[in-house]
């Protein structure tokens, strides 16, 4: 049996990777850090929710010394195979609620790994660590899923692939919904089973951010003024409207 939740894709990282376009994505999004990254002079970056390793390898194939980490010993394995460590590339398994041992130019989370929080206060732990591993004048660069420009109700239904697992065909749907202050990304799992198929629904909460947590939480633990934008062209954020909300905020 598949169980169809976030912890499918921290165990088999594969099917994590097959769910999203990434060159598509890596393309929108690279001229943004390449701006910001320049702008305070980056040569050492961190990653701090890694996942696949894909926004890490970018950060080293742009000339930077690299650190990426995960929670998930599965995620980092997986890194690690594809990407072999180097002198400016390492992967490391640690939580992003927990203080890096090194100091950096840069720290980066995104793909709503910090909305995947249990709570708002694991998620303050996080930002409070991430900013403790940047020098002064350091880059902190957060990325979620702007909840509030989705209606509450049905779900929206985003990606649909056909993978293999565990030598079956599984059709693994994605779509997300709303429930009040929350977000939750829904998984189907459609598995064949001797000519037979069997659902599997499951899926995972997100948690909702405002721009004036950020700004709190960030001053409190030793970061400058916020700016807020809601894509990766920098347009402004809008609570109604934007796609994300994409923090961005300097170590004093």
């Amino acid at each position: 049996m598949i169980h169809v939740s976030d912890e499918i894709f921290r165990m088999r990282p594969e099917l994590y990777d097959a769910m999203i376009d990434w060159p598509q994505r890596l393309a929108n999004e690279r001229p943004m850090f390449e701006s910001l990254l320049a702008a305070v002079g980056a040569r050492r970056v961190l990653d701090a929710a890694c996942g696949t390793g894909r926004h890490a390898t970018m950060f080293h194939s742009m000339g930077l010394e690299t650190e990426g980490a995960d929670a998930s010993e599965a995620m980092i394995a997986h890194c690690r195979s594809r990407h072999p460590e180097t002198d400016t590339l390492r992967w490391v398994v640690r939580s992003y609620t927990q203080r890096p041992s090194e100091s950096f130019d840069a720290v980066v989370c995104v793909g709503n790994s910090l909305a995947l929080a249990e709570d708002l206060d694991q998620a303050e732990r996080a930002v409070r660590a991430m900013l403790s591993g940047l020098r002064s004048g350091g880059l902190l660069f957060v990325q979620v899923l702007n909840i509030w420009r989705l209606e509450e109700g049905p779900t929206t239904w985003q990606k649909c692939r056909r993978l293999r697992v565990d030598d079956h065909d599984v059709l693994l749907i994605k779509g997300v919904h709303r429930s009040g202050d929350d977000a939750y990304i829904d998984l189907v799992g459609v598995l064949e089973n001797n000519d037979e198929f069997e659902l599997h629904p499951g899926g995972t909460r997100l948690l909702g951010f405002e721009p004036q947590w950020f700004e709190q939480v960030v001053t409190e633990h030793g970061g400058g003024e916020c700016s807020f934008y809601g894509d990766y062209q920098c347009s402004p954020f809008v609570r109604e409207k934007s796609a994300d909300l994409i923090v961005v905020a300097h170590r004093k």
